[in-house]
């Protein structure tokens, strides 16, 4: 008999943290296992319950700040905003034009020194699913480097100097140094 996870994996064909056959970057349990998921009640999906999760004035306020920080042309602005708002921003973070932190939980999101979020870029710290969201803190590493319109999910931790290609979707931790790239994000160096 084997155990599931509440993202519903089988626990008993658990992957061990290193890149699998495929090439898929980390354990493709490891952000799961760092996830804390909250079930809703009622017959509809779980979006039809952000009020339980979060204030909605909250996230009104949250909304109107990211929007400033996405605009901003301004480096020092956007990372002063991003840390009002709860986020870890380590000193000479960028973050390009649009790109956009999570709106329901920013404080979240952890940036360390000297990385950068590219163009249109999304940092997702939340999920929301049929029956219950999930929350996980985004970290990007020092040096790391996040490509245009690249999605970094949930409980994704992104190593020191790592690279994402623009456009990829990163579902699994990026170890240090590596360059990923793909929907899902595959290791390419």
């Amino acid at each position: 008999m084997s155990d599931v996870t509440p993202g519903g994996r089988d626990e008993s064909s658990r992957e061990t943290g290193s890149p699998d056959d495929s090439g898929a970057v980390g354990s493709q349990n490891s952000r799961h296992e760092r996830l804390t998921a909250t079930a809703t009640p009622g017959p509809k999906n779980s979006l039809w319950h952000w009020t339980d999760a979060k204030h909605p004035l909250r996230i009104v306020v949250n909304f109107l700040v990211v929007q400033l920080i996405k605009f901003s042309p301004i480096l020092r602005v956007k990372t002063w905003l991003l840390r009002r708002l709860g986020a870890d921003v380590g000193s000479g973070v960028s973050l390009a034009l649009s790109a956009t932190p999570d709106v329901f939980w920013p404080e979240l999101v952890r940036i360390d020194d000297d990385a950068i979020v590219g163009y249109d870029a999304t940092l997702l710290c939340h999920e929301f699913l049929r029956d219950e969201y999930r929350t996980g803190e985004v970290v990007i590493g020092e040096g790391a480097m996040i490509g245009a319109e690249a999605v970094i999910l949930p409980g994704v931790q992104v190593g020191e100097n790592a690279r994402v290609a623009a456009n990829s979707l990163v579902a699994d931790d990026v170890p240090p140094g590596a360059t990923v790239a793909g929907v899902p994000a595959e290791r390419v160096d």
